[in-house]
């Protein structure tokens, strides 16, 4: 068993968060404690007065400590009283609670570090026009405030980190656990180039179908958005059309890799094409569920056989009624946010968890043998 320690583990849970950190601190317990009832969970809270305002309470000395805040600034599901209203909370309130509790912890830990999982205005990380920078901004303020370890998944542009060049920052892939959920809830599908192909719905994802379609051995194709530059909708041009750039489709299975679904047209409009161009079955990889527009269109294009299975994680908030929808499935990610605490906690490098290619490689061999043994059976038969 490891011993050395960099310091006390203690693990925050900012308001939205609680069942997440709570399946973290189970492993946590299960690996270090054998299941004991000590958690290592410290109990912080955002209390509000009457106008909204707040203060960040900490109710356990974290001196010394190795402390991991977790928070998730895109969990309108919490809420808060203001002159009376009930207000949901919004990211901006979310990352002010952060700064709270970061405040509270008043630099007295031995090290603080954030889990976010989907970094907080990570879409505004580029200045086009006269328009401010807000996620360099925020990654700044975190760094000033004695933040030394930032983490976050899937990273919109992951080069934002240039933005803080002497703090630790990791954007984590979660494709392993993807595929891992994947062959378990298509167990006939045949990882192989002749029968699958991976999908990039636009440029900015072809790095991470790039992965997939390197450890995989399988072909890649993508779309490329066409915008109407002369208009501006909802903060963005409006995409007038996709184009696609690939290899022949017909008869294959397709999955669609992308970093989030937020309204989900893109991903809608893009599936209709790649069924116009043959596709067999169409499945989603989306680290982030958000759903923005509710989920009645994925319903719809599900029933239309537009979509077959929508993978998302449980980084962030998810709409309670996705879990009722038969075209969606939830990668658990507790267990590796999990391994990475622990990792870091014994101040070594998570470099190997950074890369899973051995364990998809392992994983890959599994299924083929499996696929092959059912195929067996059923010639057999």
């Amino acid at each position: 068993m490891k011993e050395s320690l960099f310091g006390d583990l203690s693990v925050i849970g900012m308001r939205g968060c609680e069942q997440f950190v709570s399946q973290v601190d189970y492993y946590l317990k299960d690996w270090r404690r054998h299941g004991g009832d000590e958690s290592f969970t410290v109990e912080a809270e955002c209390p509000r007065f009457g106008t909204g305002e707040a203060k960040g309470l900490i109710h356990k000395s974290l001196r010394g400590h190795d402390v991991y805040v977790i928070c998730d600034p895109f969990n309108y599901g919490v809420t808060y009283s203001m002159y009376g209203q009930t207000v949901p909370m919004s990211p901006d309130d979310h990352f002010a609670d952060l700064k709270r509790i970061l405040g509270a912890i008043g630099g007295k830990a031995r090290r603080t570090s954030v889990i976010m999982p989907m970094l907080y205005e990570g879409r505004q990380h580029r200045r086009t026009s006269r328009e401010s920078l807000d996620c360099a901004l925020m990654l700044r303020e975190l760094e000033n405030m004695g933040v030394s370890n930032i983490i976050t998944f899937d990273a919109h542009d992951a080069r934002i980190q240039n933005a803080i060049p002497l703090c630790g920052f990791d954007s984590v892939r979660p494709t392993y656990q993807m595929l891992k959920a994947f062959v378990k809830n298509v167990p006939d599908a045949m990882l192989d180039k002749d029968n699958l192909t991976m999908i990039s719905p636009d440029e900015g994802a072809m790095s991470r179908c790039m992965y997939y379609s390197s450890v995989l051995g399988i072909d890649i194709g993508m779309f490329y958005k066409r915008r109407d530059y002369t208009r501006i909708v909802n903060g963005k041009n409006p995409i007038t059309a996709h184009e696609y750039l690939g290899s022949d489709l017909n008869g294959k299975d397709v999955i669609i890799v992308d970093d989030m679904i937020s309204s989900g047209d893109s991903i809608l409009d893009v599936s209709a094409q790649l069924k116009e161009k043959g596709a067999k079955r169409i499945f989603t990889f989306a680290t982030f569920g958000l759903f923005t527009d509710g989920v009645d269109k994925f319903t719809k294009a599900y029933e239309e056989h537009l979509i077959d299975k929508v993978f998302t994680t449980n980084l962030v908030y998810r709409r309670p009624e996705l879990f009722s929808c038969d075209w969606y499935v939830e990668v658990n990610m507790c267990k590796y946010v999990a391994y990475i605490i622990d990792t870091l906690n014994h101040d070594e490098s998570i470099s190997e968890l950074l890369n899973p290619v051995k364990r998809i490689n392992n994983l890959l061999e599994k299924h083929r043998a499996a696929t092959a043994q059912q195929i067996k059976i059923s010639f057999d038969n």
